[in-house]
């Protein structure tokens, strides 16, 4: 296995993550990383130009309703299912 991926630039992107390995996590991290790329090489040698691209494995159709506009409802009929109102607004309790 090549390597892509040195252990100063772990070590950087550890810092960067604000991360403290030891050496031993280092190296392990190092070895785990290596292997992750050197996979995606070999996933980008596969030839996808016929492949149409998805954004999900399985295609799916929206299952919402189609938006419809109806009638506002009025004020007083929307405030008589309140718990709470002064007669124009909801009253709730206040949240910090």
């Amino acid at each position: 296995m090549t390597t892509k991926i040195s252990r100063e630039e772990v070590r950087h992107v550890a810092t960067l993550a604000r991360l403290e390995l030891t050496e031993a996590e280092e190296g392990r991290m190092t070895e785990q990383m290596n292997s992750i790329l050197s996979y995606v090489d070999k996933l980008n040698e596969l030839n996808t130009t016929d492949i149409p691209a998805t954004t999900h494995a399985i295609q799916r159709e929206n299952v919402f309703r189609p938006d419809q506009v109806s009638s506002v409802s009025n004020r007083e009929g929307a405030l008589a299912n309140a718990p709470q109102s002064d007669g124009a607004n909801f009253i709730v309790p206040k949240v910090i």
